[in-house]
């Protein structure tokens, strides 16, 4: 699970370079994807910290959307 956190995390580095370079479309897309995976992540586990875990992306995930639907 410690793989997929980090590359969980590298994804949303991702979505934020782009979105820091107007590139909003391969963030938009990036965003989506990650999304996806933290849904199946969170239907795998019964595990309450992890499920503490995906939900800190989950918001930041959020959060980044409301910024690029803003920005766009």
């Amino acid at each position: 699970m410690e793989d997929k956190f980090s590359e969980i995390k590298k994804d949303i580095q991702f979505i934020i370079d782009n979105m820091a370079i107007n590139n909003f479309s391969e963030a938009s897309i990036k965003l989506i994807e990650v999304s996806d995976d933290l849904d199946e992540m969170i239907d795998a586990t019964d595990d309450e910290v992890v499920m503490r875990e995906i939900s800190k992306y989950q918001v930041l995930l959020n959060h980044l959307q409301i910024k690029m639907s803003t920005k766009e």
